[in-house]
């Protein structure tokens, strides 16, 4: 039997790290195969986990909650036939309805011999009430149905900051335990331990029932480069949370816009600082939740890029096919995007 672990998140909430930990680290000397399921075109984290010897399978089109449901099943049956994994983890987008996800594995279920192994939600601590604010149908649907909540980026947080993170998330979710220990300390027995700690009540993993319920600053050195952000909040995201009057039964599609494409333009350093800096402080390109790109510079070195609302990172990448980029938001202007980038 094949376990199937879930691990989502919003965006830039850190997934595809933790996932490397977990195989590290957790899943060892397991045959597993993940599933990737980028809101957009273009995936750009798979060479991250082919490093570390997973078999990836790349979804791109679209998202698992919504157009996917059936490319997923036949998606899933293929992997199981052609690498018979000992577990599957699926990374699903991170504007995807975990809920749904759960339910699509479930279909899949009763064709093939699988166990739904954990669900676990990575939560990016500083900017949870951000998230839960502006976009809670989504955010909130992710850690209400995990049975396990990982706060990342918990060691650039004060103490009072991560115990108010704790009771905003106990509020969706009571049950799920919350991991705080910060990532570099947090070793492989307590990772278990946490996924373990509610099998008590795992009914919600194979059972038939989910849960109800400023100034900025940048810093440079050794080709790495981060820029951070004090702002309590976005003033500009919509709100989908508990203060629209919206139905919430949105899908991802209905909400979020992509933008991505492949690059065959040799970036200059200050090209790509300015891109980077422009789409993280400035108005004229939508509103950007997640951008992440690997590009090749004029030295012939490649650098790789995040972008979350409020923080940045540019920092050296490997060498890949082609040049990609991907923004995910709403009202993206995609002239504007192609013009910033020479693309």
């Amino acid at each position: 039997m094949t376990k199937v672990d879930i691990i989502s998140g919003f965006l830039g909430a850190g997934k595809t790290t933790f996932i490397k930990k977990l195989i590290g680290e957790v899943f060892l000397d397991e045959k597993i195969v993940l599933i990737e399921n980028e809101f957009g075109e273009i995936g750009i984290d798979g060479g991250f986990l082919k490093d570390a010897g997973v078999e990836i399978t790349e979804m791109n089109s679209g998202c698992i909650c919504c157009t996917l449901v059936g490319d997923f099943g036949r998606a899933l049956q293929k992997v199981l036939k052609e690498h018979t994994p000992d577990r599957v983890i699926i990374e699903p987008s991170g504007v995807g309805k975990l809920s749904d996800i759960v339910r699509a594995v479930r279909d899949v279920k009763e064709e093939a011999d699988i166990e739904i192994g954990s669900l676990i939600t990575v939560v990016d601590g500083r900017k949870a009430g951000l998230y839960l604010k502006n976009f809670g149908e989504f955010f909130r649907n992710q850690v209400e149905h995990a049975s396990t909540i990982v706060m990342s980026r918990t060691q650039m947080m004060e103490d009072d900051k991560i115990e108010a993170c704790v009771k905003m998330l106990r509020r969706e979710n009571a049950d799920a335990p919350v991991i705080t220990t910060r990532w570099d300390v947090l070793g492989g027995n307590a990772i278990q331990n946490a996924l373990t700690a509610q099998k008590g009540q795992a009914g919600l993993l194979d059972g038939e029932h989910l849960h109800s319920h400023g100034a900025h600053a940048c810093s440079h050195g050794h080709g790495h480069h981060t820029c951070s952000h004090s702002h309590e909040e976005h003033p500009h995201l919509h709100s989908h949370g508990e203060n629209c009057g919206c139905e919430e039964h949105h899908h991802a599609d209905e909400v979020f816009t992509s933008w991505s494409c492949e690059s065959a333009h040799r970036y200059t350093e200050e090209e790509l600082d300015y891109a980077v800096k422009a789409l993280a402080e400035t108005e004229g390109y939508g509103i950007v939740l997640r951008a992440k790109g690997i590009v090749q510079m004029t030295d012939g070195t490649w650098r790789q890029f995040d972008l979350v609302p409020e923080e940045c990172e540019i920092r050296p990448g490997q060498p890949d096919y082609s040049g990609r980029l991907c923004v995910i938001g709403t009202d993206l202007r995609e002239a504007e995007l192609e013009k910033l980038f020479h693309v």
